[in-house]
């Protein structure tokens, strides 16, 4: 079930497939999803722009969608994790955001297509 959503700046040298199999490695220690329910999409964007743009720093922002039910101290654990992962992947100077996001158990569709 878990979610991925990376974006990150244009050009940034940053092997995001490999941080993302180390993101879905670390989801089933923390919160309890198999790994094979773990979808990531990978999101460079066309620009980035930090404070009043003199920053040339890189930008990675990170959701992870969950579904709700787990402890606050469970999501800032897996939060704390990505955000280590994230330090040993980017080399540059970079701002990063981890969010943690809860999906309504009563709403929430997920459906594999079979495309017909």
């Amino acid at each position: 079930m878990p979610q991925i959503l990376i974006d990150h700046s244009p050009g940034l040298d940053f092997d995001a497939t490999a941080f993302a199999a180390e993101v879905h490695a670390l989801i089933p220690t923390v919160i309890d999803a198999p790994l094979d329910a773990c979808k990531t999409l990978v999101r460079p964007a066309l620009r980035h722009l930090v404070g009043d743009g003199a920053s040339a720093d890189a930008v990675v922002l990170v959701e992870i969608k969950i579904l709700a039910g787990r402890s606050a101290a469970l999501r800032a654990e897996l939060s704390a994790g990505v955000t280590e992962l994230l330090r040993a992947h980017v080399r540059v100077p970079a701002a990063f955001g981890v969010e943690i996001t809860e999906l309504d158990r009563e709403s929430y569709v997920f459906v594999h297509h079979d495309g017909k």
